[in-house]
């Protein structure tokens, strides 16, 4: 079971990683967003941030149907997102071990070329 706090740690873990500051999280690098917390909205509500959805950048429209219908269950989507490489990742299912692929798979997608060189020893694969 995974939460903000495993989010922020996770994601400020990673290298040249700035937080944003916002009413839940919201990550960097290189000024390019790669997880924050899910901006939902409602209609005739205003908008909730929800510390339990996170946004994920997922690099393509291929990986992210993949997600979506691989693992219902932790991801999903909204017509604001339609055409947009990010799916949004229910926290409270998804294992620690999960969720650090997932972020650092989201950097490495949002990271310069050089970044990623520099740091190729520090990550895992």
């Amino acid at each position: 079971m995974a939460d903000s706090d495993d989010v922020r740690r996770l994601a400020l873990a990673l290298p040249q990683v700035t937080e944003i500051d916002s009413d839940g999280f919201d990550f960097r690098v290189a000024n390019k967003g790669f997880v924050w917390s899910y901006p939902e909205r409602l209609p005739g509500k205003p908008r909730v941030i929800r510390t339990d959805v996170a946004v994920l950048y997922v690099g393509d429209e291929a990986e992210k149907q993949a997600l979506l219908l691989g693992e219902p269950d932790l991801f999903f989507t909204t017509p604001s997102y339609d055409g947009l490489p990010l799916v949004m990742l229910r926290l409270p299912p998804v294992g620690v071990g999960r969720l650090t692929e997932l972020i650092t798979d989201a950097w490495r997608m949002r990271a310069p070329d050089e970044l990623q060189s520099e740091s190729a020893g520090d990550l895992s694969a």
